[in-house]
Formats: structure tokens, sequence, C-alpha cells
């Protein structure tokens, strides 16, 4: 006899058909088919959310790393802040989820985990800094608006070929009025998104380099 609580890891699918076939179930009988595929499909992707987590926080940690190189604050003049450093993981991270959304399956599936875990970071790194409880989610919300905002810009002049659209956006978003080299910075962006394009979502997942080297873009 199954008794609430009875559904091992890993045997949920034997457990749910012993349910439905076990006498005198008659409610189980009646499920609606549609809510029971609801519910394996949620388990599905729980179960798949799990296991790619890993996955993508790896791809997650290199796009932090790129956004860390040493060149884009010494050579292209990106202000070495907190507010610098957070507009570089933004951007580094539009290429990636750009790549992964205009890839095969299972790409898009992949891009909407690693945005999950962009924030899921961001909320930790708030914490981390000290930032209370009440006031995380407003800088949450704050910053997703930024993001999807800078996202859509960055994409809009590179779906358009425009390098006086993305030199504009990369310098009202990252740099102090100025300073800085907007224009290394355009063709670093350039460089690094003809690179993914030409890469897998398995690729991506794998170790290959995702960015070209900030160093070595004149």
């Amino acid at each position: 006899m199954l008794h609430a609580g009875a559904c091992p890891a890993g045997n949920w699918r034997e457990t749910l058909k012993a349910l439905c076939l076990a006498p005198g179930t008659r409610k189980c009988k009646k499920l609606d088919e549609a809510a029971a595929q609801q519910g394996q499909d949620m388990l599905k992707t729980l179960f798949r959310k799990s296991a790619n987590r890993a996955v993508i926080d790896q791809i997650h940690g290199r796009i932090v790393a790129a956004a860390r190189q040493s060149a884009l604050y010494a050579d292209y003049g990106v202000p070495d802040t907190l507010e610098g450093r957070t507009e570089l993981v933004i951007l580094h991270a539009m290429l990636v989820l750009r790549a992964l959304r205009h890839a095969a399956a299972p790409g898009p599936d992949m891009a909407q985990d690693l945005s999950n875990a962009v924030f899921r970071h961001f909320d930790a790194d708030l914490r981390e800094m000290g930032v209370g409880d009440v006031t995380v989610p407003r800088r949450i919300k704050s910053l997703a608006g930024d993001f999807v905002g800078r996202c859509a810009a960055y994409e809009a002049a590179l779906a358009g070929a425009d390098m006086s659209a993305l030199e504009l956006a990369l310098t009202r978003n990252i740099y102090v009025p100025g300073n800085g080299n907007a224009a290394r910075l355009a063709r670093y962006v350039l460089a690094c998104a003809a690179q993914l394009a030409q890469m897998s979502p398995e690729a991506i997942a794998g170790d290959q380099a995702l960015f070209t080297a900030a160093a070595h873009v004149a």
C-alpha cells in the first residue's frame, strides 16, 4: 500500500503510475488528463533546471570573469567602480543570452536559465554587501529595468550592424562623459558577438572561450 510521502527520489513516474492503477483509486482514475500532464511537465522542468544549474552557474562565472578583464578598465577606460563592473556583467551577459536565444534548442531554455541565474547572483551580491531584505527587491527591480533597456539597445545596434548606435549606447550606459574609449569597446563587442554566433549551445556550455580577449582588440 502506498502512503503520502512514499515517492522516492527518481521514481516519481512509477509512483504516479501505481497510484493511478491501484484498486479503488476512483479519484485518481478521474484525474483530468491535462492537469496530470501539467504536473509531469512541472516535474520535468524542475529536474531539468536542477541538472543544468551547475552548467548555467559555470557560464555565469565565465561572464563575470570576462567582465573583470583588467584591460577593459586600464585600456578601455571603463570606470573601475561597482557601477562600471555591473555594467560590464550586463554587457557580457547580453552577448551570451543573444547567442543562446538565436540558437537551436536547447539554446532558448538555457538563455532563460542564465537570465534567472544573473539575477540570482545580483540578489546574492546585494545581500553580501549588506543591503537589507526590504531594500533588495527594489534594487533588483531597478536592475531588471536597466538590464532590459541596455540589452534592447545593444541588440538593436548589433542587429543593424550600427557601430554609431552601439558606441552611443555604450557611452551612455558605461562611460563618464568625455572619458573612455567607446569605439574600442564597440569593436570588442562586435568581435565577441561574432565569436559567439559561431558557437552551438553545447559549445557555450563547454570549455571553449566565450569572448575575445579584450587586450587583443585594437
